[in-house]
């Protein structure tokens, strides 16, 4: 018999709705099943999007998403949080308040402003707030390379270009900065780790040919986030998030699914759900 004191590992997805069900909201919660935890979701936007892209947003009212976040937070508790899409300095506001109410400890930020389809998803006043509001309060953000430039004001084109905009994450206030550098031209992609302690490392991997790339940023974050709710090191939860990111690229690479870039294949391996305070 399970006692009572048991419990899933418990994840909250602060994000925006993919109605396609490649990345957001939807991708979050896949993610999160698949590595064998609970998840939760406070939406923070309705889009209407397919893999071709995105072609309405629909905002959430920000006192509606704070009763999203308050509600299943004071009832089931939170073991981490996975923010993505926060399109307006409201919905940034309430979600750095509720980071400082109810204290959640692992937080990563993946700051979505641009689709995979080129959409913008972030009001250009958000941008400030995004920085100023959440960067100190999160245990690690994971731009891509569009984002960090578009944070840094200036395109990234090369590894060196990579290793400055990082740092310069960090003095902006990033307590860690992943740096994905999928976007670079090559047979190699690669990954940058750096924190205030003076960590640096480069994840390095063959590049996966593969159309179907929709979500692979929300997936990875949302990885992370589940691997530290296990309790693993945020090396270690960076370097399994990394593999089952490649094997869900693998996994999806040849299958059709829509007319543009479709998702990834979550589930190739589900595990079973965890359940702490059993042997």
């Amino acid at each position: 018999m399970i006692p009572k004191t048991s419990r899933y590992p418990r994840l909250l997805t602060i994000a925006g709705s993919d109605s396609g069900g490649g990345a957001g909201i939807q991708a979050d919660l896949k993610t999160f099943s698949a590595l064998g935890c609970y998840g939760m979701s406070a939406i923070t936007a309705l889009t209407a999007q397919n893999t071709a892209g995105v072609r309405a947003i629909h905002a959430i009212p920000a006192q509606m998403l704070r009763d999203q976040i308050d509600v299943v937070i004071e009832d089931i508790g939170v073991d981490a949080v996975k923010i993505g899409m926060l399109h307006a300095p409201d919905i940034v506001q309430v979600v750095a308040d509720a980071i400082d109410r109810h204290q959640p400890g692992r937080v990563v930020l993946d700051p979505v402003m641009i689709a995979t389809s080129g959409a913008v998803l972030i009001e250009n006043e958000a941008v400030q707030a995004l920085v100023q509001q959440l960067f100190h309060r999160v245990q690690l953000i994971t731009p891509n390379l569009d984002e960090a430039g578009f944070l840094v004001g200036r395109s990234l084109k090369n590894e060196h270009d990579m290793e400055a905009a990082a740092d310069q994450l960090l003095k902006l206030g990033a307590r860690a900065v992943l740096l994905k550098g999928g976007h670079l031209s090559g047979d190699t992609v690669a990954d940058l780790f750096v924190n205030h302690q003076g960590q640096k490392w480069w994840i390095r991997g063959p590049r996966i040919h593969s159309q179907n790339t929709h979500g692979t940023g929300c997936t990875l974050s949302s990885a992370i986030a589940a691997h530290l709710a296990l309790g693993e090191s945020i090396e270690l939860a960076i370097e399994k998030s990394h593999a089952y990111i490649r094997q869900a690229l693998l996994a999806g690479a040849h299958v059709c699914t829509g007319a543009g870039s479709g998702p990834l294949n979550h589930q190739f391996a589900p595990v079973p759900m965890r359940i702490f305070g059993t042997r």
